[in-house]
């Protein structure tokens, strides 16, 4: 039933970690594991990037894969906590939220396709001829964050206003929550807000699709933010855990690829993502003094 390779990946790893004595136990696998997808996009577009990659984690597991599309971010948190969802493709953020409430685990990370990075940039969008080319052009507009928990459209641009004075619900016109940055994107295409932080990485998600890189300004560019990891359950057996995180690194399928519009998945530790976890604290602080 399991894949031979993955099984060998699998007790490889964990003779390295665990010792071969550990693994004289023989795990049990469930039947089916539900395969969790924060939503940067909208429905559709998310069962057809993660079509590819749920199809290859069955056979390759030998295990049925449930692709489940939250509503939220919050949505798959929650799901982990309460044992619907056991592997999940989350953001930073989300992901330390996950680690803090519902015992994740990341195994893997995505490589920007673009960049070639572990990573990606939070970006500030406007509509090309608005003439609205710098953040103080957007003073008194309307501005759309994505999810409260999301890193990129939410965090990242948070941290930054604060560090400059602004009270967003002071200095916009009008605040509100897109849900995810697909919803963000097309709102400033469609002149539903005039202003709207996403990123690179989902930005190129749905260019010849949906939208144009010369539909849109770019005025603001992050820091490089630490890539969206994959996090399992940790209470998982473990050597389906490295069959997971063996068959994720050797997916290289390109069409699957093309439309996850990354290059691939490689290991991570929990540790790189300490930065977002200070980020947090940041604008905790931040917003105290205020």
């Amino acid at each position: 039933m399991k894949n031979r390779f993955l099984k060998t990946i699998a007790l490889t790893t964990l003779t390295l970690s665990l010792g071969a004595h550990s693994l004289m136990a023989q795990e049990k696998w469930p039947e089916k594991l539900t395969f969790g997808v924060i939503p940067v996009a909208g429905s559709t577009s998310m069962k057809e990037n993660f079509g590819p990659l749920t199809s290859y984690l069955e056979k390759q597991l030998g295990i049925k894969i449930k692709l489940k599309l939250a509503g939220d971010y919050t949505g798959v948190i929650t799901g982990m906590q309460h044992n619907h969802i056991d592997v999940a493709y989350l953001g930073p953020k989300s992901y330390v939220e996950a680690v803090r409430r519902a015992n994740a685990q990341a195994i893997v990370v995505e490589v920007d396709a673009e960049s070639g990075l572990a990573g990606y940039y939070g970006t500030i969008i406007t509509k090309k001829g608005s003439g609205l080319k710098n953040l103080e052009d957007i003073k008194n507009k309307k501005w759309a964050f994505t999810s409260s928990q999301s890193t990129s459209g939410t965090l990242v641009p948070s941290v930054m206003f604060s560090q400059k004075g602004i009270k967003p619900t002071d200095y916009f016109s009008k605040v509100l929550y897109s849900g995810g940055h697909e919803a963000s994107i097309l709102s400033v295409k469609a002149n539903r807000v005039d202003a709207a932080s996403t990123n690179n990485l989902d930005f190129n998600r749905g260019l010849g699709k949906h939208w144009n890189r010369d539909d849109f300004n770019i005025i603001w560019q992050s820091k490089l933010i630490p890539g969206a990891p994959i996090a399992v359950k940790r209470d998982l057996p473990n050597s389906l855990k490295m069959a997971i995180k063996g068959a994720l690194i050797s997916f290289k399928d390109a069409e699957g690829l093309k439309r996850l519009k990354n290059k691939g998945f490689i290991n991570v530790d929990d540790s790189v993502y300490d930065s977002v976890r200070d980020l947090i604290k940041l604008k905790k602080q931040l917003k105290n003094k205020q």
